[in-house]
């Protein structure tokens, strides 16, 4: 346990704090028994794991968990799937290079997403037309709030977009592994533009899975910018969801604008489009910036604190709403 710990080098938008206390947490089973310590039990709790969805606005007076749980494996092969398992602390890039590299398909599409295995059920990630919901199969957590360990099927999870049970309950689980169903019978899935120009630009017809996720890793490295270059929590607004209503009056006022129907009849629409073109691609406020390649991603562009973020994700907000009619809704936690 380390007291007084620096927090600037834990997360990836490189903005400064610290913690009152810093536990790494490689086995889950002791955890609850030096929480229960006097001098724990009664601060506030916030599990870290890669940092790269966090916004640090100052200090945190509680206790920071680490998660370093390790391992994966192939639990079964079952019907038409196969269950993988990894701990909550494994990268999650690696994780998914590691199932493409043992022949199986499913996650390519979220290649190069920051962070761990563990926030992935958490945030419900997502990229190029799969979320991870629609892999998931169940995770074990710790109740951080004193009850027993507890197994999570997907329905418990209560998965929604960039959602789940875990951000609603904040501080009270700790994911330790998670299980992810891979189809044993692959299809790729190209139905979004950037992929299939990639496919194509390669001259893939055909492609395996891991030459989809080498297609989606050039994609993502030509827009979006490495935390270990330029401070940033990956994208920083969710694509906003809007009703049949509101579309139809959007697209008659703005022909251009990028929407996805969805089942329910509702239309989500690019974030990024909406934000150049209330003029912020590029444009600094202070020491963070709308990166120059993609509007999506805010960056620090030396000496950022968690206020100048603040600031400027509320002034793209601002014009947004007053341009559009339509809310942004950050991605990141800010803590």
């Amino acid at each position: 346990m380390i007291r007084n710990a620096d927090l600037q080098p834990l997360n990836t938008f490189g903005l400064p704090g610290r913690a009152a206390f810093l536990i790494e947490v490689e086995d889950g089973d002791k955890l609850p028994q030096e929480l229960a310590s006097a001098e724990l039990r009664d601060l506030p709790r916030l599990v870290l794991g890669g940092g790269s969805n966090l916004v640090l606005d100052g200090d945190f007076p509680g206790v920071v968990l680490k998660l370093a749980l390790r391992g994966r494996r192939l639990i079964a092969e079952e019907g038409d799937a196969r269950i993988v398992e990894a701990g909550a602390g494994e990268n999650w890039h690696d994780f998914v290079r590691w199932t493409l590299q043992q022949g199986w398909g499913g996650l390519e599409n979220l290649s190069l997403i920051p962070g761990t295995v563990g926030a992935a059920p958490i945030q419900n990630i997502g990229a190029y037309g799969l979320e991870m919901a629609e892999r998931f199969d169940s995770l074990d957590a710790l109740d951080l709030h004193g009850g027993p360990p507890r197994r999570f099927e997907r329905a418990d999870c209560r998965f929604g977009y960039r959602d789940s049970v875990f951000k609603q309950q904040p501080g009270r689980w700790l994911v330790t592994r998670v299980r992810f169903r891979l189809p044993r019978h692959w299809q790729p899935l190209a139905r979004y533009a950037d992929v299939a120009a990639e496919l194509g630009a390669r001259g893939l017809t055909q492609p395996t899975p891991l030459q989809v996720s080498d297609a989606v890793v050039a994609i993502r490295q030509r827009k979006l910018p490495d935390p270990a270059q330029i401070g940033n929590a990956g994208s920083f607004f969710k694509n906003p969801v809007v009703d049949e209503a509101a579309w139809r009056r959007l697209a008659e006022a703005h022909p251009g604008l990028p929407h996805y129907p969805q089942p329910d009849g509702s239309h989500k629409l690019a974030a990024g489009w909406l934000i150049e073109q209330a003029g912020w691609k590029g444009r600094d406020l202070g020491p963070v910036g709308c990166f120059e390649r993609q509007a999506l991603v805010l960056v620090n562009r030396g000496g950022a604190t968690g206020a100048d973020v603040r600031r400027l994700a509320a002034a793209i907000q601002a014009d947004v709403l007053r341009l559009f009619g339509v809310a942004l809704e950050a991605e990141p936690v800010f803590v």
